[in-house]
């Protein structure tokens, strides 16, 4: 869960699910800190792993470690994809990866324990937080050292939420006035919502690449030394 951070706004409202670039997921790729995402959340089936380890039908969820198994799902009914069996003209789940926990075998079995309750893709849990839509880069220069950090952040995320990610940077950062082109950023609002165009398509449409033009955001130094 993001910590709050002095200053915002509303302290009273509570902090909205953080948002995960798909990089950052992919990070998350072991037996002992194991996250994917699907359908536009991000999960953390660390435990899931946990309580099966050993179980054969975790084989294709270790697999998928941080990475989208999106494809895995009916996006409308957010349960995994299905088919109707040929021979038996049974519905079935479709996992063409391997079956996997919690998916009931083909066949009528005596050892099918199915006493689990929701699955585990049903189960709210384990959701823990959003996958962004969008990620974009973005240049950070403090005034004051002339230090300059390149960062990837959430298109969706608001200046405090990208303030949080420079923070192992500059312990500081709230110390200093945020801003754009000359204008003080409102840090409740997106990076968008500043007037700091995400301009990656006109590039793409005119076949300039992107990478050679990141936006700038100074830092100001302000009065006080805060450390978080």
């Amino acid at each position: 869960m993001v910590p709050a951070i002095a200053g915002s706004a509303d302290m009273t409202v509570p902090p909205r699910r953080p948002f995960y670039t798909p990089r950052e997921v992919s990070r998350h790729c072991t037996l002992t800190d194991l996250w994917v995402s699907y359908l536009g959340k991000v999960y953390d089936l660390t435990p899931l792993a946990k309580q099966h380890k050993g179980d054969v039908l975790l084989k294709p969820i270790i697999a998928a470690a941080g990475k989208d198994i999106s494809h895995w799902f009916n996006p409308k009914t957010g349960d995994i994809k299905t088919y109707i069996d040929p021979q038996t003209g049974c519905l079935k789940y479709y996992t063409p990866q391997g079956r996997f926990i919690h998916v009931p075998p083909s066949y009528p079995s005596t050892d099918w324990d199915n006493s689990f309750g929701r699955p585990w893709w049903r189960d709210p849990s384990y959701e823990i937080g959003i996958l962004s839509s969008k990620t974009r880069f973005i240049r950070i220069i403090n005034t004051l050292t002339s230090q300059e950090h390149t960062l990837e952040v959430c298109s969706e995320e608001n200046m405090w939420e990208i303030l949080h990610r420079y923070l192992p940077c500059n312990a500081h950062a709230t110390s200093y006035t945020w801003k754009f082109d000359g204008v003080p950023l409102d840090m409740d609002k997106t990076l968008q919502e500043n007037g700091v165009r995400d301009e990656d398509e006109e590039f793409e449409q005119l076949t300039i690449d992107s990478d050679l033009f990141t936006p700038s955001i100074l830092l100001y130094f302000n009065d006080d030394l805060t450390e978080y």
